[in-house]
């Protein structure tokens, strides 16, 4: 399994309007294959601050059945729009205990 880590500056006054985008297109990167899981989270002390961590197959199925496909020209078109700059994403690997 890997966790991708996305880190989100929205636009000041679209944290609404880009929770609303994120909702309209969660089906979309949810139904994915290789997609385990799909959770957004909103800053408290920065509200225009979202991550969004996705439980992933593998780096392949973020990339080829997501990232290569139109599946990800609907996601961004949603969500796109309310970025203040782009995301900062990076994938993980847990660390056993």
């Amino acid at each position: 399994m890997v966790l991708e880590v996305a880190l989100i500056d929205v636009l000041p006054g679209h944290e609404d309007a880009f929770a609303a985008a994120y909702a309209q297109g969660h089906p979309i990167l949810a139904g994915t294959p290789g997609c385990r899981s799909v959770r957004m989270t909103r800053g408290i002390e920065s509200p225009t601050r979202f991550v969004l961590l996705v439980e992933w197959d593998s780096i392949e199925a973020h990339d080829d059945n997501f990232r290569a496909t139109e599946r990800f020209t609907q996601w961004r078109a949603l969500i796109g729009p309310h970025f203040a700059n782009p995301p900062v994403v990076e994938h993980f690997l847990d660390v056993p205990a």
